[in-house]
C-alpha cells in the first residue's frame, strides 16, 4: 500500500518519525513536504498535493491512503477535503480512527501533532490503515450522496 504524507511546520518532526516507522513496516511512503522547518509555511499546498496523489493512485487502481498533519489537524483536513474524491477525517482517538474507515471509507487521515505523543499518533495511524471499510449499504449510500453533491452540487 502507498501512503502519501504531508504536514505543516508543527508536524514536521512527527512526519519524519511516521515516515521512518511506516517504511519499516513495509509501506511505500511518499513525503509531500515540507522538507525543512519554516514557521511561516503554507500547509494547504503540501496537503492538497498529498490528497491529489492519493486520488491519482486510486484512479490508477493502486491502493493508497493519505496522512496530513498540523498543530490541530483541522486546517490540513479542510485543505485535503477540497480535492474531489477525498474523504479526509480528523481523528483523535482509536474509535474515530477506525470509524473513519469503517463508516466513511476515509482515504486521508488528519491528526493534530500538538495534541498527541508520537506513540499515540503512530497507534492512530496504524489503526486507520488497518481498518477496512465495512461495505455496509447505508454507508455506501451516504458516501454516494456526498460524491454526487461534490460532482453536481445536487443534494439528494
Amino acid at each position: 500500500m502507498r501512503i502519501h504524507i504531508a504536514t505543516d511546520h508543527a508536524g514536521l518532526e512527527l512526519s519524519h518519525f511516521l515516515i521512518e516507522e511506516l517504511r519499516a513496516s513495509g509501506l511505500e511512503v511518499f513525503d509531500h513536504g515540507p522538507q525543512e522547518y519554516d514557521p511561516l509555511d503554507d500547509y494547504p499546498s503540501f496537503c492538497i498535493t498529498a490528497a491529489l496523489a492519493v486520488r491519482a493512485d486510486e484512479d490508477a487502481g493502486i491502493e493508497a491512503l493519505g496522512i496530513v498533519l498540523g498543530g490541530s489537524g483541522n486546517g490540513e483536513q479542510i485543505a485535503a477535503n477540497k480535492v474531489q474524491g477525498i474523504r479526509a477525517a480528523l481523528v483523535w482517538n482509536l474509535d474515530t480512527a477506525k470509524l473513519a474507515r469503517q463508516h466513511n471509507d476515509a482515504n486521508v487521515v488528519a491528526v493534530g501533532a500538538r495534541q498527541h505523543s508520537q506513540a499515540e499518533v503512530l497507534e492512530l495511524i496504524k489503526a486507520f490503515i488497518a481498518e477496512p471499510f465495512s461495505q455496509d449499504e447505508r454507508h455506501i449510500r451516504r458516501i454516494g450522496k456526498i460524491a454526487t453533491y461534490e460532482q453536481t452540487s445536487e443534494i439528494l
